[in-house]
């Protein structure tokens, strides 16, 4: 059963809380990328770019809304957006024959 951050007693335990959270990140960035996939597949036969420059601010804007909204620092969770992003787009890139024009 998780616990609160208050019920954590001990380093182990805010240890394994830390990597049950780690873990659940790491499938909702899964899940993440699958629509990443999916979005590729879409933009091939409308001919869209991997690169919609109004997705991206909207997306960063996003990161910075949320960050905000659950009390954290904005510019930092805008920035790991931003990787996440130009991570993604590389990859559609790839998926999309981009990279090879």
């Amino acid at each position: 059963m998780p616990k609160t951050p208050a019920e954590c007693t001990t380093m182990a335990d805010v240890r394994a809380e830390i990597d049950r959270l780690d873990r659940a990140l790491m499938a909702l960035f899964a899940e993440r990328w699958g629509y990443i996939d999916r979005a590729a597949e879409i933009k091939r036969p409308l001919n869209l770019k991997a690169d919609i420059p109004a997705r991206v601010a909207e997306v960063r804007e996003n990161a910075r809304r949320h960050a905000v909204a659950f009390g954290l620092e904005p510019d930092f969770y805008e920035e790991l957006w931003a990787q996440l992003i130009d991570h993604a787009i590389a990859h559609e890139r790839t998926l999309l024959g981009e990279d090879q024009e």
